[in-house]
């Protein structure tokens, strides 16, 4: 935690009440709804009427992109209350997390030396959430950012077969990318117990990605920051210890 600041406990199941002592002297908020939240009706929409209701100046949202086109998503939703109810607003819409070769996939990546993702021969612009965060820090710290959105990609489009060529030079061994067909991909979700609703959100995402969707690249976190957005080379070295196998004791002989 950064020298002087303040740990406030938080749920977005509390009462207007609890939001209310929560927000006091707040003027700044960054938003981000839990993946485990859909209804966010009942979750989020009472934590941005609070803070209307304490004049917070900017609430910079974690949106998706493309939102604005995907009236199913939660996230429309969001964005949707948040400009009906007048609310001083940002929202920040990051193209593919990098970090989720290293959060959602690394025990395939680390036990199997395999990405396995029904991407086909597409391409991808991933970025760093670290870059996120600093695009949200400027947001919200400087002005000129209000009732703004920002569609957040690197600069490098990769295909996944590219993305595996990066990790096998990271990371000193062969990492292949396995490419699955949609239906294998499904059905290994299946088998390792994961929630349909959960099931359902990859089977659209990687039809999107096969799309291309996701491939255009950007300078806006360069034009933001003044820095250039982390590559995958960089962000594989800095996580590389997330994908190495663990090593096994030695055995007396």
């Amino acid at each position: 935690m950064a020298s002087g600041a303040q740990a406030r406990r938080f749920d977005f199941a509390m009462t207007p009440a609890e939001f209310d002592r929560l927000l006091d002297g707040v003027d700044r908020v960054f938003l981000m709804r839990p993946p485990q939240i859909e209804d966010v009706q009942r979750y989020l929409f009472p934590f941005i009427d609070a803070a209307n209701r304490h004049q917070v100046r900017q609430l910079a949202f974690l949106s998706l992109p493309g939102v604005q086109f995907n009236t199913r998503t939660p996230h429309h939703a969001v964005e949707q209350h948040l400009k009906t109810s007048h609310a001083p607003h940002t929202f920040l819409r990051p193209n593919f997390f990098m970090q989720n070769l290293s959060s959602i996939y690394p025990e395939e990546i680390r036990d199997h030396s395999n990405i396995y993702v029904p991407a086909g021969r597409s391409f991808t612009v991933m970025i760093d959430a670290r870059d996120v965060g600093r695009v949200a820090a400027v947001a919200l710290t400087e002005p000129g950012h209000l009732q703004k959105a920002y569609s957040l990609s690197g600069e490098q489009p990769l295909s996944y077969h590219k993305i595996a060529t990066v990790m096998t030079d990271v990371l000193g061994r062969f990492i292949t990318y396995a490419r699955p067909s949609e239906s294998d991909y499904l059905v290994r979700l299946a088998e390792q117990g994961r929630h349909a609703d959960y099931i359902a959100v990859q089977k659209m995402i990687y039809r999107m990605v096969r799309l291309n969707v996701s491939a255009i690249p950007d300078r806006v976190v360069r034009k933001l920051t003044g820095q250039p957005a982390t590559t995958l080379r960089e962000f594989v070295h800095d996580y590389r210890d997330v994908w190495q196998p663990a090593r096994r004791p030695d055995r007396d002989r």
